[in-house]
C-alpha cells in the first residue's frame, strides 16, 4: 500500500494515529519554522525533511522533548489558530509515547 501522508503513532483517533498528508506536515514545518528559534526548529527538523517517505521511529525520551519544543510552537503568539491546533495535536501524541515509554511511530 502506497502512503500518501503520515501516519504517527499515539493521537486518539480511532485507529491511535495522527493522520496528514506530506503537503500538510510540509505546510506545518514551514509554520514552526516561522515561530520557532533557529535552535529549536534545527532540533525538530529531521522529523519533518526525510529523504523519503520511509518509516521511522523516535526513542520515548526524545519523544517528550520533541513534545516540548511543538507545544512551545503552538502557543507561540504568531502561529496561526489552525496551525496550533495540529502542532499541539502532534506534541500530546509525542508526549502520550513518552509517558508510556515506547518508540514513537512515523508511518
Amino acid at each position: 500500500m502506497v502512503t500518501m501522508g503520515w501516519n504517527v503513532s499515539h493521537d486518539t483517533n480511532q485507529h491511535g494515529e495522527f493522520r496528514r498528508s506530506y503537503t500538510s506536515m510540509s505546510n506545518l514545518a514551514q509554520q514552526l519554522a516561522h515561530v520557532l528559534t533557529a535552535s529549536d526548529w534545527r532540533s525538530i527538523a529531521y522529523l519533518f525533511n526525510r529523504p523519503s517517505g520511509d518509516p521511522f521511529t523516535v526513542d520515548p525520551a526524545e519523544a517528550g522533548r520533541v513534545a516540548q519544543v511543538l507545544h512551545t510552537a503552538a502557543t507561540h503568539q504568531l502561529m496561526p489558530g489552525d496551525w496550533g491546533a495540529t502542532a499541539n495535536e502532534l506534541a500530546d501524541a509525542a508526549d502520550r509515547a513518552a509517558a508510556a515509554g515506547q518508540p514513537w511511530e512515523w508511518r
